[in-house]
């Protein structure tokens, strides 16, 4: 089953939400009720369910649990699969730190920096290696995806060790666009397209009240 990118962005924003619920007692929801949560319809959150091929009873909702499982069969590996961070600076500590541990099939095993001083460390719960070992610790710990977070500057030549190493798939946090590989899947995420999108948003909005 292949699903459109925004299904799958929205598959995992739907799971975030189905675990809460879950946390909080709740076992079974509607679909407008997943929608208010999310600012979407109840026919896109329908329709996801549907491309999905899971199917309930209307009368009490969406079974919670079941529809975590669900989810977590399309969007999840059965063995997991292993990630790791480059660039250990403020930005790539947060991630890891933040990240470490919300997802059983999502692990960070290792960072990688060129900084001496953080190098053969633990941070952030995660050891930190030399980015001369990077193609060694690829294969090594079976890594397949790369989070990016190194300096602009050295944004390209790293990416391109990376799929040289075998990572299979990149998130690239840099402001720099990447041109890789065709079977690299690639995301991009630029904080300050981001960040102007919002402020645009806000002129808007302000303007007309």
């Amino acid at each position: 089953m292949k699903l459109p990118g925004k299904t799958i962005e929205r598959l995992s924003q739907y799971r975030r939400i189905l675990l809460n619920c879950l946390g909080e007692g709740k076992t079974h929801i509607y679909s407008h009720e997943l929608a208010n949560m999310l600012n979407l319809t109840a026919v896109q959150v329908r329709r996801d369910i549907m491309l999905m091929g899971y199917s309930t009873s209307l009368k009490k909702g969406y079974d919670i649990q079941e529809l975590i499982n669900v989810i977590g069969s399309i969007l999840d590996t059965r063995k997991g699969q292993n990630v790791a961070v480059i660039g250990v600076g403020n930005f790539g500590r947060a991630i890891t730190g933040y990240f470490t541990g919300k997802r059983s099939k999502l692990n960070i095993v290792a960072t990688f920096d060129t900084d001496p001083a953080k190098v053969n460390r633990v941070i952030s719960g995660v050891n930190c290696y030399p980015v001369q070992q990077m193609p060694e610790l690829i294969k090594k710990l079976n890594i397949a995806i790369a989070i990016l977070t190194v300096p602009p500057d050295h944004a390209v030549n790293v990416a391109e060790s990376l799929v040289i190493a075998g990572i299979k798939g990149i998130l690239n946090f840099t402001s720099v666009p990447l041109n890789i590989s065709s079977h690299v899947h690639l995301e991009d995420y630029d904080m300050i397209t981001s960040i102007e999108k919002v402020a645009y948003f806000v002129k808007k909005n302000s303007a007309v009240s």
